[in-house]
């Protein structure tokens, strides 16, 4: 399980309205017949990298899960689209929300809920 030290900055707290990030795109994931669109968003306060993963409902329109975890500057060069759901798995903990979960922002650890 990978260790992730909290500095106690607003990007750890899970909130959805939380805008303080730099975003580049990473790809898309289809190894989970998903089509996740994985990104890099780096915080502005704190310089933090986290990788976020979202993924939406084929059958149901407007529904979406995303998953975002800390990835530390040695790991980052390792992820992919394709083992991002495989590190967030692994790591201590990580932010989860989206429309599924009814809008509100949580705490994770351990395995993903990937089903609709």
């Amino acid at each position: 399980m990978n260790k992730v030290q909290k500095l106690g900055c607003a990007c750890e707290k899970p909130t959805s309205n939380y805008t303080e990030y730099r975003t580049s795109e990473l790809g898309t994931d289809h190894s989970h017949g998903k089509n996740a669109e994985v990104s890099i968003q780096q915080c502005k306060l704190c310089q933090r990298i986290w990788i976020h993963y979202s993924i939406k409902s084929e059958n149901l329109q407007e529904t979406e899960k995303w998953y975002k975890g800390i990835v530390s500057k040695k790991d980052r060069s390792q992820i992919t689209p394709e083992n991002t759901v495989e590190f967030l798995e692994s790591l201590e903990w990580y932010v989860f929300g989206g429309s599924y979960f009814e809008n509100s922002v949580e705490f994770g650890q351990g395995k993903l809920n990937m089903d609709f």
